[in-house]
Formats: structure tokens, C-alpha cells, sequence
């Protein structure tokens, strides 16, 4: 677990995330998806990209010099919410989608980075939740 910088910067990764690492090394496209939960992803999740993507695997370590070690790879993110979609990119400028996409995913070079917002639809209506798992099968046939 990261508690301090010493932390962040070590060799010893946990076998969990490093086998999180290795399926990531593996792919090309990377598929995120999370409910929006306070205006931002959950904590958990947060936790385990801090864990993931810490230097030697997203970043090269401060003293190799500043390099995006995931670069070559693509990304989407899906977030689901109860507000309209819109509201969380207009009015809230989705920030969370942002800090993740720049500050997490860009930073480790994985890029392009697209996304989609589900809100304001209640997915455990039937023919709310297929239409939106058809619009997501289509663009995962076209690996974006």
C-alpha cells in the first residue's frame, strides 16, 4: 500500500497490482468504467490507480528523468450518473473525468483518451440499459 513517497517510488509492488500492470502492459486499449459517486470517481478505484500507476510502470522514476513509460496505448472512459450528462460536463466541467484523463492517463502516455457520459437514464429500466450496452458493444467494435 502507498503511504509516503518512499512508497510510491519502490521496487515492491504488491502481487495484485502487479498482475493489474502486466494485463495493462498487455493491452492496446484500455476500458475504464465507473459510476460517478460525490462528483468523482469512487475511492477505491482511485486508490488502486495510485497503486498501478506509480513510478517504474506509468512515469519513469524521478531520478531517470521525466518519461511517459504506457505511451502507444488508447483509452475509453465510461462514467454513469443520475444527473443529465450534460450538467456534469457544462456546469460541473466534469473535473474528475479531467483529472483523470490528464493527470493520470495522459501523464503515463496512453492517449487517445475518449469518453462517454451515461446520465440522466435510469439504466434499470430494460430498454434504457440495452441501448446503452448496443452503443458501448458498437464502440468496442471499433476498439474505441
Amino acid at each position: 500500500m502507498i503511504k509516503s513517497e518512499a512508497d510510491f517510488v519502490s521496487d515492491e509492488v504488491p502481487p495484485d497490482i502487479a498482475s493489474a500492470q502486466k494485463a495493462i502492459e498487455w493491452a492496446n486499449h484500455l476500458v475504464i468504467i465507473y459510476p460517478l459517486w460525490l462528483g468523482t470517481m469512487p475511492a477505491l478505484l482511485k486508490a488502486a490507480f495510485e497503486q498501478i500507476f506509480r513510478y517504474g510502470f506509468g512515469m519513469a522514476k524521478p531520478d531517470e528523468g521525466w518519461g511517459r513509460l504506457l505511451k502507444g496505448r488508447s483509452a475509453r472512459i465510461i462514467v454513469t450518473m443520475g444527473m443529465p450528462a450534460f450538467a456534469y460536463r457544462w456546469f460541473f466541467r466534469a473535473h474528475s473525468l479531467k483529472s483523470l484523463e490528464r493527470n493520470i492517463l495522459w501523464m503515463c502516455g496512453i492517449g487517445p483518451i475518449r469518453e462517454t457520459l451515461i446520465g440522466g437514464s435510469d439504466l434499470t429500466v430494460a430498454k434504457n440499459r440495452e441501448a446503452w450496452i448496443e452503443k458501448i458493444r458498437k464502440l468496442g467494435a471499433k476498439a474505441k
